[in-house]
């Protein structure tokens, strides 16, 4: 497996071997020819979905809404987590069959944790688990290898053995970054040692992160996540504070787009709320998008613009 806590980032670029695509999985690549090395241009599309399937209706139907994402013309598809109701049981054979759905769509397809698929495992009505062993079910079944799911794969740069969920690759001039940030508090209630540490983790890989893109003069840094930071009043969901701060701190610093992929409460929304610290008022490169959740099963569409050198966000609902 390929680690990135060092400088390097792997080159993502598909190639055709035999029946299947297969990446050209360069370890320890150096860092200007990872970056530099005529990745395709923007002006692609990605997609993003999350807290689904939930029902038993969405069960039915969440195979064909795969079926036509296949079908469409992406880069790649992100879950951003909550794969299933939380109170489902988190069994290995949900777990199995969810990975057989991602890896049954064309694109590459990388998914995310949520808070229902581990931090919520603890409850009577999902199972009874511990946590920390559904977290390692699943990255044993979805970040085990430095590739995405999906029947066309692509590169993944993995931070440690400890945090393999946190991933990141590069398309064109964007850097794209996964974060294991669940809902419901990000866990600082339930489990604080854990939460400190996953956290200090997160911190680590973003900063990373965005010293990559400022040295390759990248145009624009993508993170997904799961929960929603801005959820509820701070008071209340105190396992945000570090994380919105820091985020703060590497936008106000980086000249180019900055763009939030996550879900958790269930409303499709294309906003601004990281503030400037200093003014108060609303970052200007700072974009943030929650995609839909149950009830409602759609996905979100989202294509990289190049405005004369200047990465924008085109957003609209899939479906």
């Amino acid at each position: 497996m390929l680690f990135g806590d060092g400088p390097g980032l792997i080159d993502s670029r598909p190639r055709y071997h035999g029946t299947r695509f297969v990446r050209s999985a360069i370890a320890g690549l150096v860092l200007s020819v990872a970056l530099n090395g005529g990745l395709p241009a923007a002006g692609f599309t990605f997609g993003a979905l999350g807290d689904m399937p939930y029902t038993w209706f969405e069960e039915i139907t969440f195979p064909d809404m795969l079926a036509q994402i296949g079908r469409e013309e992406l880069a790649f598809v992100v879950h951003v987590g909550d794969f299933k109701k939380a109170e489902v049981p988190c069994s290995d054979e949900l777990f199995q069959q969810r990975r057989r759905w991602f890896d049954l769509v064309r694109h590459p397809f990388i998914f995310v944790p949520g808070d229902n698929e581990w931090t919520d495992c603890s409850r009577i009505q999902a199972g009874g688990y511990d946590p920390l062993e559904r977290l390692a079910k699943l990255r044993e079944l979805f970040s085990a290898d430095n590739e995405s799911l999906g029947q066309h794969r692509i590169g993944l740069a993995r931070q440690s053995p400890d945090y393999p969920e946190h991933a990141r690759w590069r398309h064109g001039d964007v850097l794209f970054v996964t974060l294991n940030v669940p809902g419901g508090a990000n866990n600082a209630r339930l489990m604080p040692d854990e939460f400190r540490s996953r956290s200090a983790a997160v911190a680590r890989w973003m900063e990373q992160s965005f010293k990559l893109a400022r040295e390759a003069k990248l145009g624009a840094v993508v993170l997904f996540m799961q929960a929603n930071p801005w959820a509820a009043p701070t008071g209340r969901y105190f396992g945000y504070r570090e994380l919105i701060a820091a985020l703060g701190k590497e936008t106000l610093a980086y000249d180019g787009e900055v763009l939030l992929v996550h879900g958790d409460t269930h409303r499709y929304r294309v906003d601004s709320p990281l503030r400037d610290p200093a003014t108060g008022g609303p970052l200007a490169n700072f974009t943030r998008v929650e995609v839909f959740g149950s009830p409602g099963l759609n996905w979100v569409r989202i294509r990289v613009t190049d405005d004369a050198g200047r990465i924008g966000f085109e957003v609209t609902p899939g479906n």
